[in-house]
């Protein structure tokens, strides 16, 4: 048997992402201008520079956590839709079905808005979340819808413009669960949400105007 990993190093190993956790919860709590090196440090439990060793700066440790929660979910998105054989009324349910999961579950969920909120101080970082997130996840919808018509599966339409509809309301689950769902009486049902969405969405793709089973 191999001799255990020093207690040390493996503290060592996990304190990237003990950083991200803490850095999540600042920039959830004061928005990514006003959280300070400082904040996520006291958060994380360590010194400043120490972050300094594993991150360049603030904004190296927020495209960290972008890449690390939903560039992650959407690699393996896109791994899923290219070995699925499946009609393409199933995959896009699956890739819905799973990004909606994603986005009412996770508290990464805050990212997206965290972007339209600092999009005009920052718009590195909204130009690197669009070419990140966006684009990527737009790409996989379009892939699936354009998949679709050439199987006769769907009736023809415009791939683009039926990608941002599919991924529309759920960016307004998004939205309405970092911002408004604290006013709601009663837990808002984002999966029956989902499956309306999805429902109309799969009626008005299919070619008869109804949606397969």
């Amino acid at each position: 048997m191999s001799d255990p990993v020093p207690r040390w190093r493996r503290r060592k190993k996990a304190r990237p992402q003990e950083i991200l956790e803490a850095a999540l919860d600042c920039f959830s709590a004061k928005g990514f201008a006003a959280t300070r090196m400082d904040d996520i440090a006291e958060r994380a439990g360590v010194t400043k520079g120490t972050i300094y060793l594993y991150f360049q700066n603030k904004e190296a440790v927020f495209k960290a956590l972008v890449r690390e929660s939903i560039g992650t979910q959407i690699g393996q998105v896109l791994e899923q839709t290219q070995a699925f054989q499946g009609p393409a009324a199933n995959l896009l349910r699956m890739v819905i079905s799973t990004v909606g999961q994603i986005l009412s579950s996770t508290d990464r969920v805050v990212l997206p808005k965290i972007i339209v909120a600092e999009a005009g101080n920052f718009p590195e970082l909204a130009r690197f979340y669009r070419e990140e997130i966006i684009d990527k996840g737009l790409g996989v919808m379009s892939a699936v819808i354009a998949r679709g018509i050439e199987r006769g599966e769907f009736r023809k339409v415009d791939p683009q413009h039926a990608a941002r509809l599919c991924v529309a309301p759920v960016l307004l689950a998004a939205v309405w669960r970092t911002t408004f769902a604290q006013f709601d009486a009663a837990p808002y049902d984002y999966s029956g949400f989902l499956q309306t969405h999805l429902d109309v969405l799969l009626r008005g793709l299919a070619p008869d105007g109804d949606a397969p089973p």
